[in-house]
């Protein structure tokens, strides 16, 4: 991952929420919470006002809606842009719903990709905005929690935005890996207090980096209660060649 530096152009402030976000924040938080009754403490830890990342451990891919819907303010996160792109009626229904949950289109990946991701979310927080993140990368397929990736650090510490660590349970019982409907369970969603990762140094330094996402994945590990893995969520490179540049150089992904 590489870090801006000062002569990087100033990126250009998020846009504003719109009818259909309102709209579909406004039909959906009251029936989820409804019908998912879901158990959520520490709201008051997350800052009404100004930049803040919630950092979270990811089970299924319903996260993406139980954190907006739950968290006191708009949160905004990052999408697979495929999301935003399709065409005809689906491609609409799309579009128009992850828009209305406040998302974000970007192209996933490593490299130029995962800069270009990071970078998303430094124009939503430099906007004064709540951006939701995944120190893990991916959802945990075994319900582990799995080492953080150093993006979340640089975000913070570029941006100076407090961090919340997000602990959710149950969240995989909703949505497992490969179903194609939700299902009514009930979840928990705590919030812990915000962490101050400046005292770990410049955005610039690894070490700095590397002690500030330890410490947020602390955080998000005292919420969830998850066994810890070890190690990072990927699959193992394949291949000679692939094995030996991943030694020489590791990949930090978004």
């Amino acid at each position: 991952m590489t870090a801006g530096t000062e002569s990087d152009p100033i990126p250009e402030r998020a846009k504003r929420p719109g009818f259909v976000y309102f709209l579909g924040y406004g039909i959906m938080a009251p029936i989820a919470r409804l019908v998912f009754r879901p158990h959520i403490t520490g709201r008051e830890n997350i800052p009404k006002t100004g930049r803040v990342i919630l950092a979270s451990n990811h089970l299924s891919f319903i996260d993406s809606l139980v954190i907006p819907l739950t968290a006191p303010r708009r949160v905004q996160f990052l999408a697979k842009s495929t999301y935003f792109t399709g065409t005809g009626i689906k491609g609409w229904i799309s579009r128009t719903f992850f828009t209305s949950i406040g998302a974000v289109g970007v192209e996933r990946g490593a490299g130029q990709a995962a800069q270009d991701a990071l970078d998303a979310g430094r124009v939503i927080l430099e906007s004064d905005s709540a951006f939701a993140i995944y120190p893990e990368g991916t959802r945990s397929l075994d319900g582990r929690l799995y080492r953080g990736r150093t993006g979340v650090a640089w975000l913070a510490l570029t941006t100076g935005a407090r961090v919340v660590p997000v602990g959710l349970i149950g969240t995989q019982e909703i949505q497992p890996v490969g179903a194609k409907f939700p299902r009514i369970r009930r979840v928990t969603v705590a919030f812990g207090e915000p962490i101050d990762v400046s005292v770990h140094g410049s955005p610039d330094s690894g070490k700095a980096r590397r002690l500030a996402t330890d410490e947020i994945m602390s955080g998000i590990h005292a919420l969830s209660g998850q066994e810890l893995a070890g190690i990072y969520n990927e699959a193992p490179p394949t291949g000679t060649l692939q094995k030996f540049a991943d030694k020489v150089f590791p990949r930090e992904r978004f």
